[in-house]
């Protein structure tokens, strides 16, 4: 695998003219390195644990907890039937609590708890902690993730991340959006977190099991992350996160360019598995056809040569029709 590309002493106009436009994962070192949380965690996981606790509201939060057989790693059972933990709701503290309380032991349980929107669970971190990169007042979603020596499959997000390390070292490993067929993903209805995820066991790939493996660690690439280390992953790029320490905190931060929107075009893959699954073969290659020309472009504009009043959902959409689209689709759904 080759070491996702590094960048030192980035700037809002770098990110912005360099980084961002590239389209691929950065490790940007040193970025978030004078926060004070990060400070606090130099100083120790005690330390970093205080400054968190005292900041703290409070309000519980989902966790997941795994007996030390699972050894970090959060999947599904065997029969895809449910997942190899528990999931809980716990306090910043209590969180806190039980990832220190595992420090030293030879088995641990493993604790993992992703994605809780600090204004809820940390309110005042952004103003401590402010992020150079990022306008404050853009549309995002901040989040604060704890755990101790645990590991996340390879899944992909919708919007950009830029993902903080607070305490801990962090692994990540990154594959290109088209390496889907490579990564043996579960589910696509039925998830650990809301998005699919990879089956296969990046530290350890059992290739007799999924062969194609082999082809997608070809275009892989890696980088430990260091506290005061972020990394920009693109939209849709695959990622899995191994904690590296017995205590582990990031911050990151989730956008999206142009405007927001409730859907996501993961709802129109689970609507067209629905309603495309079962058709013969000819009348696939034709649909796949017409989505070439309407929704990615193959062609160029679909349609210029009808006025602009004419062109419905290909043309500007106004929130009224918006509204009557999402009628119009929600009709035969709920028959």
């Amino acid at each position: 695998m080759q070491p996702i590309p590094e960048f030192h002493h980035v700037d809002r106009g770098r990110f912005e003219d360099e980084v961002v436009p590239a389209g691929r994962p950065a490790v940007l070192r040193g970025l978030i390195a004078d926060w004070p949380v990060v400070a606090a965690a130099k100083e120790s996981a005690d330390a970093l644990a205080g400054y968190l606790i005292s900041r703290a509201t409070g309000e519980p939060a989902e966790a997941w907890f795994g007996p030390p057989e699972i050894a970090g790693r959060f999947d599904f059972t065997a029969d895809f039937s449910g997942f190899n933990h528990e999931r809980k709701l716990a306090s910043v503290a209590q969180i806190l609590d039980l990832i220190l309380r595992q420090r030293g032991a030879d088995a641990p349980w493993s604790v993992y708890a992703g994605a809780l929107p600090v204004a809820k669970h940390v309110p005042g971190f952004r103003a401590d902690n402010p992020m150079p990169l990022l306008d404050a007042d853009r549309h995002m979603l901040v989040s604060l993730w704890l755990g101790n020596r645990t590991q996340t499959a390879a899944h992909w997000d919708l919007p950009q991340n830029l993902a903080c390390v607070v305490s801990g070292r962090r692994a990540f490993t990154v594959f290109p959006p088209d390496q889907v067929a490579n990564l043996y993903v579960g589910p696509i209805d039925f998830t650990p977190a809301g998005q699919p995820s990879s089956l296969v066991d990046l530290e350890h790939p059992d290739l007799s099991r999924f062969p194609k493996f082999a082809e997608a660690q070809q275009v892989a690439q890696t980088a430990t992350l260091e506290p005061g280390d972020a990394l920009y992953l693109p939209s849709l790029w695959w990622h899995g996160v191994a904690g590296r320490d017995e205590v582990g905190a990031m911050v990151n931060y989730w956008w999206r360019d142009g405007p927001a929107r409730t859907l996501t075009p993961f709802h129109s893959l689970l609507h067209a598995a629905m309603t495309m699954h079962e058709l013969p073969e000819n009348e696939r290659a034709a649909w796949r056809a017409f989505f070439e020309h309407y929704v990615f472009h193959a062609n160029g504009d679909p349609v210029p040569h009808l006025p602009e009043g004419a062109r419905g959902v290909l043309g500007d959409r106004s929130d009224e029709m918006m509204k009557a689209l999402r009628a119009m689709l929600a009709g035969p759904l709920n028959r």
